[in-house]
């Protein structure tokens, strides 16, 4: 990361990055798909309404994870190799206790929230179930998460890959044991999800009980160290505050879908599918300019640093406008892949229209976004997505779709909060970069 060509560099760290994010996400897919195929009538309305909160949790656990990512990547750029393994041990063991709390919180909050968000009352039960056998396997995501983070802050994104899709075919066979074999329905495919995504941490973890002596873990030095600790979370906090800004304001938003039945719920829940697919790539790309900026910015290579931002934008950009113009021009096929209904794909087709299509404008102010994490400034994206996204979402909810009560006025939010977001983002990322480049303590090249 510190020398030799950056083009090919980056997108062989990126590729395994976003390969790992959408077979995370495609867990929630597949238990749409085959609930959707096999399971009864509102099984795929069931899974497919808990698509925003699933994703809530997935990207705080991935949000926080960033925060050790970043600080290792700091250490190891700026040479300082004797703070790496107090960092990995904190990071672990965090992750159990953060985990086993959103578990139990989680059992809890349940059917209140989807009660709060609309969720018609034919397939509430069913969702429920569902989001609780979810809840359960959190502990094992957030050690999945922790320790890819570890692995990835020193270049090495292909195990972490290779875990989850391992973890990917079991969690398919799983399902379809569960659903058509055990007619489990709903509760099946959660438990199946749960299952895969232990095997996945436990995979994570075993690598790094072998690695080297600063990577490696030992039962002997699992503690929380509290300057470590508040490292990793003044970088992890706020990203995981900017990822779950979105699914926070989502959640309102389907609330407002929910209102139009099962079937357009359904419907949505298809079409979000190919939307986090789109996402996880920018975000992938994302994570490796945070990444190679870190260690970069460490080492004082400034100059390096910018034309990390500028590779990064321009492959993060040419693959979401790859993937989203061929969803969309295959919407039709693309949603007959998770259900038979016409309603259901005329519903998931008009929103893959409206949003899925515009989505490349994400990468304007994603790449930006994970650059200043890179350089330690966690809180600045943070703060403009949680105003510029969060904030005027529900302000629309609240207004303009009371007046227009249709799903189209739902679906234009999305890009109109994308492009205000990417002209903030734009002004804050050259105020940011300024100030990184005076705290230098060192600038090389």
């Amino acid at each position: 990361m510190l020398n030799g060509p950056l083009l090919k560099n980056i997108l062989l760290f990126s590729l395994p990055i976003a390969a790992s994010s959408i077979l995370q996400q495609l867990f929630n897919s597949a238990d749409t798909a085959i609930a959707g195929r096999f399971g009864n009538p509102d099984a795929l309305a069931a899974v497919g309404t808990n698509g925003e909160i699933v994703s809530f949790v997935v990207s705080v656990s991935s949000g926080l994870a960033v925060g050790a990512n970043v600080l290792i990547a700091h250490y190891i750029g700026s040479g300082r190799r004797e703070k790496i393994s107090s960092a990995v041990h904190t990071s672990m063991l965090f992750s159990v206790i953060a985990g086993i709390i959103f578990a139990l919180i989680g059992q809890f909050v349940s059917a209140p929230l989807l009660t709060l968000i609309n969720t018609p009352e034919d397939i509430l039960d069913s969702a429920v179930g569902y989001l609780r056998m979810y809840f359960a396997g959190v502990p094992f995501l957030m050690i999945y998460d922790f320790g890819a983070a570890v692995l990835r802050s020193k270049g090495d994104s292909r195990r972490p890959l290779n875990a989850l899709m391992l973890s990917g075919v079991i969690n398919v066979l799983l399902n379809l044991f569960f659903v058509i074999v055990m007619k489990l329905n709903v509760l099946g495919v959660a438990l199946a999800t749960d299952i895969s995504t232990a095997f996945s941490a436990a995979l994570v973890v075993y690598w790094l009980f072998k690695e080297q002596e600063d990577f490696c873990i030992k039962l002997s030095k699992l503690k929380i160290e509290g300057a470590q600790l508040k490292k990793i979370l003044i970088i992890g906090v706020p990203a995981a505050v900017q990822n779950a800004v979105f699914c926070i304001a989502n959640i309102f938003l389907q609330s407002a879908i929910n209102t139009f039945g099962s079937t357009a719920a359904a419907g949505s829940a298809v079409s979000m599918n190919y939307e986090y697919i789109a996402y996880y790539v920018n975000s992938a790309f994302g994570q490796a300019a945070a990444t190679f900026t870190g260690q970069n910015y460490a080492a004082g290579k400034w100059k390096r640093c910018k034309k990390i931002f500028l590779i990064c934008m321009a492959e993060a950009l040419f693959a979401a406008l790859l993937l989203c113009i061929g969803f969309v021009a295959f919407r039709y096929q693309a949603s007959a892949l998770f259900t038979s209904s016409a309603a259901e794909i005329e519903y998931s087709c008009e929103r893959l229209l409206t949003v899925l299509l515009l989505q490349p404008l994400c990468t304007l102010y994603e790449i930006p976004a994970w650059t200043m994490r890179g350089m330690g400034y966690s809180s600045v994206p943070a703060a403009e997505n949680m105003i510029c996204i969060c904030v005027v979402r529900i302000i629309w909810r609240f207004t303009v779709f009371e007046h227009f009560r249709t799903l189209r006025t739902i679906y234009i939010v999305f890009p109109f909060t994308w492009v205000i977001t990417t002209v903030v983002a734009a002004v804050t990322f050259i105020i940011v970069c300024r100030m990184a480049y005076k705290k230098l303590p060192a600038v090389s090249e």
